[in-house]
């Protein structure tokens, strides 16, 4: 079926349009192209019932509509409309008359609109977009923040989704592959004819074909089955991601009835505990990041360029894999880890039958989950980056006779849809405890706590800590005492816990169910699993950035265990506070308004590398140079409560005017023996690093401003070095764009990353400026904002102060073609004037 893309001329208004709407003037509407997120729109409140799960954002309800006209000649052809993702549930009317529902906002769903339609005539698409709190422990956005598209075929068709390619056997020399299509016949009478699959390359070259016969009767669907070999094939891997296109097309009598072009990559999975994880026979370690669906001052609109330019910034900081956390990731990005060589493990669902808010998906999950993970294997079956798919994320039921069985009723229901890949889950294992009897807990106390004994006060009694996890779907107040227990117990007390005899019991069935078992924050059963379940294969679905060098060294030398996911790779909206360093307020729970960010990500919204990226990347082996990370200085003694997800509030910043003569602390990162610290030009010392000090060496000094320089050794050989200079007074605004063009689509996007340097060009990430954006020609502002996880201005302001001397604005294509002219100013620096061009 021919595919049109359907974004442009919708409107939107705020809440549900009601039945009197026709005869009465009606709300008013907001000309919007979609993907379009509301939620970002809204004002933030103190007083919002979401709280910091969505960062203070209200979640509401919209209602959207779109007027077209439909060809007369269209009455011969089927007609069905996509939507990619409506938040949270969708309802669809044609001409006023009740079409489709949904009730997961994180799927794809098609709609048959054709018994509905006025040919020859003006016709009306509605989508009502329900969205209520407490539906999501992070932000969500609202409306229709995903692709929606139009499918025009003829009443011989390939259905969409249902062109399916294989990789069944990869030699030496070529490659077998096997071509399934699904082909519906929508007459009333039967089809005979021909399929036609050409594979083509990226060029554009056909270097394979078949063609089959194929007879459907009337009314009914058919799969035609093919294997095709291709000579000298260009594999798929994350080093070389070759892509191919495969065209399969309907012939009667020579005649094109239909066509569709799917894009695929030539790869092959194995998996053992033997050999770990291999793609095309190469040993494969997941440098993993987990990571939500919003795209930062733009909400949760998923638009391909904003998504590629997030997966840029993890491939550039080592990661070579992303978990879609908690759900199914959008087709957009799906395209952009293909392209860019980026493995993804699909997650269905953050809850099953146990809600973890009031008005989440669990209330609907019996009913869809079935559906659900159809939807998301039809989705991914052709990306070659899609490797695992979790069945769902820290389910409270999984210790838990029900929570087993829907373990593997999920796990195996995969199979059956797609056996290429490999099923695993993220468990938790204070929710598994959660589930254990009372008898069971009360062993286990004893086993940890006999009476005299004396136990870290933070542990507390094991009942008493798991009693409000076993709650945890009433409110959001399971959730942020799940979050409170994980981020403050000692990683000696959560050892005990997850290594106890009590928690093999609780996970033991759910993880013979599973290809991979993956843990959420559970180090020490890696290899204790290992021990147990000789076969059983391990991942760290999720993680504490602060126990990467830990994490790592476990999987370097167990091959049964193929990877780790830290928590998070990105920084991102809601989930409130989680990572912020509270200076001046000790709040209760995770954050306090003005709150949005989660503030744990190696890399902030701005994409700025924070300081355990470069961490990361030295413990993954693929950084020399020493990095230099300095705590802020204006902020020495000063006390904030800590957790496992906050790694040292720092930067790679010498400028801190007005503190000379102040203490500073600075750590030295660095896989070298030892480093050396010099401060103009006189030696602070020498202090080792390698994996022997977690690759870190850290120094109290003086601060004097000047040039800070590190330099590291091996054998007393120097192998490296990394300098910071004290900036002067800012006096301009960098800018890098993502592109210097766009499309004029209106789907296009160019990010813009300013930040204040010195007449030098040195950085100055100290001063504070407020920046002003404008914007005219073929481009509009879509969001301005910065990386401060607690600022209170709007992202559709176009104004913003910097943050750590940086700010970033997102320009989206109007539709137009031309030029885009961007002035940028701020009060005292040199203005700033840049062309880019939508063609």
């Amino acid at each position: 079926m021919k595919k049109i893309l359907f974004n442009e001329l919708w409107e939107v208004e705020s809440g549900v349009s009601d039945a009197f709407a026709a005869l009465m003037a009606g709300a008013k509407r907001e000309s919007v192209t979609l993907p379009h997120d509301a939620m970002i729109q809204e004002k933030r409140s103190a007083n919002c019932a979401n709280g910091n799960q969505s960062g203070y954002y209200p979640a509401k309800s919209y209602t959207y509509v779109k007027k077209f006209v439909v060809p007369g000649e269209w009455e011969k052809n089927q007609i069905l409309v996509e939507f990619e993702g409506v938040m949270s549930k969708a309802m669809v009317y044609v001409n006023e008359e009740y079409v489709e529902r949904h009730a997961y906002g994180y799927s794809q769903f098609y709609v048959d609109i054709k018994p509905y339609l006025n040919f020859g005539e003006k016709n009306e698409i509605k989508v009502i977009s329900i969205n209520n709190d407490k539906s999501s422990r992070w932000y969500s956005g609202s409306g229709i923040y995903r692709d929606v598209n139009l499918y025009i075929g003829g009443m011989i068709s390939i259905v969409p989704e249902q062109l399916r390619i294989t990789t069944q056997d990869i030699e030496e020399d070529y490659a077998v592959l096997t071509v399934d299509t699904n082909v519906k016949n929508s007459d009333s009478k039967g089809f005979t004819g021909k399929l036609q699959v050409e594979l083509l390359d990226r060029a554009g070259n056909v270097v394979a074909q078949e063609c089959n016969k194929i007879t459907i009767p009337c009314g009914q669907t058919a799969t035609s089955h093919m294997r095709i070999i291709v000579s000298e094939p260009m594999l798929w891997s994350v080093e070389n991601p070759n892509l191919y296109s495969c065209r399969a097309s309907i012939l009667q009598n020579e005649d094109i009835q239909d066509e569709a072009i799917e894009t695929f990559g030539i790869r092959q999975l194995k998996l053992d505990a033997r050999k770990g994880l291999r793609i095309n026979g190469e040993s494969v370690k997941l440098r993993g990041a987990c990571i939500h669906h919003d795209n930062g001052v733009i909400g949760a609109c998923t638009l391909e360029k904003a998504e590629e330019y997030r997966v840029l910034k993890l491939k550039e900081a080592g990661f070579n894999s992303i978990r879609s956390s908690h759900h199914p990731m959008s087709k957009a990005m799906l395209r952009v880890c293909d392209r860019l060589g980026v493995l993804v493990m699909d997650e269905l669902i953050d809850m099953w039958n146990v809600p973890k808010n009031c008005n989440d998906a669990a209330f609907a999950f019996r009913d869809i989950w079935q559906d659900e993970v159809k939807r998301m294997i039809e989705k991914d079956y052709n990306h070659p980056c899609v490797i695992l798919y979790s069945v769902g994320n820290e389910m409270p039921e999984i210790g838990r006779a029900g929570g087993r069985i829907q373990c593997r009723t999920l796990a195996n229901c995969i199979r059956q849809n797609d056996p290429t890949r490999f099923v695993t889950s993220g468990f938790n294992g204070f929710l598994a405890l959660s589930g254990a009897s009372k008898e069971d807990s009360r062993e286990m106390e004893q086993m940890f706590m006999p009476p005299g004994t004396e136990i870290d006060p933070q542990m507390g009694n094991l009942q008493e800590e798991l009693t409000p996890l076993k709650t945890k779907g009433v409110s959001s107040e399971g959730s942020e005492k799940l979050n409170d227990v994980m981020g403050d117990i000692p990683y000696e007390i959560r050892d005990m816990l997850h290594g106890s005899q009590l928690m093999t019991k609780q996970i033991e069935e759910v993880g013979d169910e599973l290809d991979v078992i993956g843990l959420n924050y559970m180090p020490v059963r890696h290899e204790l699993e290992h021990a147990l379940h000789p076969n059983h294969v391990i991942v760290g679905s999720e993680s504490y950035p602060t126990e990467i060098a830990r994490l790592w060294e476990i999987v370097e030398k167990n091959p049964h265990v193929i990877g780790d996911f830290t928590w998070t790779g990105y920084d991102y909206l809601g989930e409130a506070g989680i990572g912020i360093y509270h200076y001046d307020c000790m709040p209760e729970g995770q954050g306090v308004y003005p709150d949005r960010l989660a503030y744990c990500g190696d890399i902030n919204l701005n994409g700025y590398r924070r300081p355990v990226s470069y961490l990361r990347e030295i413990v993954f082996g693929l950084r020399k140079e020493p990095y230099i990370a300095i705590e802020r200085v204006d902020r020495h003694g000063y006390g904030c409560l800590r957790n496992h997800w906050k790694y040292d509030d720092a930067l790679d910043s010498w400028t801190y005017p007005g503190y000379e003569s102040r203490p500073a602390k600075l750590k030295i990162l660095s896989p070298s023996e030892e480093v050396e610290l010099f401060l103009n030009g006189t030696s602070l010392g020498r202090k080792p690093t390698g994996k022997e000090n977690e690759f870190t060496a850290t120094y109290e000094i003086t601060y004097e401003s000047g040039e800070l320089t590190a330099v590291s050794y091996d054998r007393g050989i120097e192998n490296a070095r990394t300098t910071l200079q004290t900036a002067d007074a800012a006096s301009q605004i960098e800018v890098i764009p993502s592109s210097e063009e766009m499309k004029a689509d209106g789907q296009d996007v160019i990010i813009l990353d300013l930040y204040l340097t010195d007449q030098s060009g040195i950085p100055n990430m100290w001063e504070k400026h407020d920046i002003h954006i404008s914007v005219e020609g073929a481009a509009d502002l879509a969001g301005l904002g910065n990386a401060n996880p607690s600022s209170e201005n709007s992202y559709q302001e176009k104004h913003c102060e910097t943050f750590d001397g940086r700010v970033i604005a997102v320009l989206r294509s109007n539709g137009n073609q031309g030029e885009i002219r961007v002035s940028i100013s701020a009060e005292g620096l040199d203005k700033k004037k840049l062309i880019f061009q939508a063609l």
